[in-house]
């Protein structure tokens, strides 16, 4: 069985936890220890997130002297070799013997995108009103709040096309763990000469693993996060766990566009398209939740929607 495998930022930095070294092997060491079931009985193409990463690496950019700030593109290239190498590291010691690899994915997008007009992506560590109007007024940042709290918003556009397909196909029939895509992937456009070029952007990266999944013909995409399932109304304290739906009954529901909502839209978008299964849950669980014991489930068999008992 082939399985892609989506890593969310929040699984790589749990809420609350400084951005620092330590915490990011630790909890890509965490990462290694749940993949690496999946890479023993099964083909295994792995994507993360980098919202926390290169958030970071943007705020830092820059800020050194008189040396001008770094574009999305490139500061998306550092967080995929920064992310990747933490779980290509972790997986090899996982899985002694095993080939493993990471290959920087660069993602085409339209420039005719409406998301470049309209910032939607959180990235970067949550700051306050007062220390967003300040970014906003040095930087020009655009920011979306929870509360009291906000975080830098930039432009998503949809992904188009996997640069490096043909590379993780070949990679992929040879037995290879391959890391690829990263962050969505490097975005990029195509300008008129035929020329490729970086773009000021942060493509969904669960998006990007559903077109992953789709192009490579995967029998299964897992969607891994930190909770351990998809809930009905998030917040509501008699929200019900989805256990398993059919992809129209999940359209029916609202998520946060900022959060569940992406992986909801790509887990829905592969089962449509393939007629097979994408699941959403914990990345500890991710054995589990390929095997149906956890997780969230949407496949485009039964109609409706079944909830698990108790709720997760």
């Amino acid at each position: 069985m082939l399985v892609v495998a989506a890593v969310g930022g929040n699984a790589l930095l749990r809420r609350g936890e400084p951005l620092t070294p330590e915490a990011q092997d630790r909890n890509a060491r965490a990462a290694g220890q749940a993949l690496g079931p999946l890479a023993r009985s099964h083909r295994l193409v792995i994507t993360h997130g980098n919202g926390p990463q290169v958030g970071l690496l943007a705020l830092e950019s820059g800020t050194a002297g008189a040396s001008p700030a770094f574009p999305l593109d490139i500061l998306g290239a550092e967080s995929q070799g920064m992310v990747g190498y933490l779980l290509e590291l972790a997986l090899r010691n996982e899985l002694p013997g095993r080939s493993v690899t990471t290959v920087l994915g660069q993602v085409l997008v339209s420039a005719a995108d409406p998301a470049f007009e309209r910032p939607t992506k959180p990235i970067g560590p949550f700051y306050s009103r007062a220390e967003c109007d300040g970014l906003a007024t040095a930087k020009g940042w655009a920011f979306g709040f929870e509360g009291d709290r906000g975080r830098r918003l930039v432009p998503s556009p949809e992904p188009i096309e996997i640069l490096e397909l043909d590379a993780i196909r070949a990679l992929v029939a040879a037995s290879v763990v391959t890391i690829s895509a990263g962050g969505g992937g490097v975005p990029v456009v195509r300008e008129s000469s035929g020329r490729l070029v970086g773009a000021e952007a942060v493509i969904d990266k669960d998006l990007t693993a559903s077109l992953l999944a789709m192009e490579l013909n995967a029998d299964a995409l897992l969607l891994l996060t930190d909770v351990p399932a998809v809930k009905e109304r998030w917040g509501d304290p008699a929200s019900r766990a989805i256990r398993e739906a059919h992809p129209a009954a999940m359209r029916s529901y609202e998520f946060a566009p900022g959060s569940m909502g992406p992986k909801v839209e790509a887990a829905v978008r592969f089962a449509e398209a393939t007629g097979r299964t994408a699941a959403i849950g914990a990345l500890e669980a991710a054995s589990a939740i390929l095997a149906g014991e956890a997780g969230t489930r949407i496949s485009p068999g039964e109609p409706g929607t079944t909830f698990w008992e108790p709720t997760p």
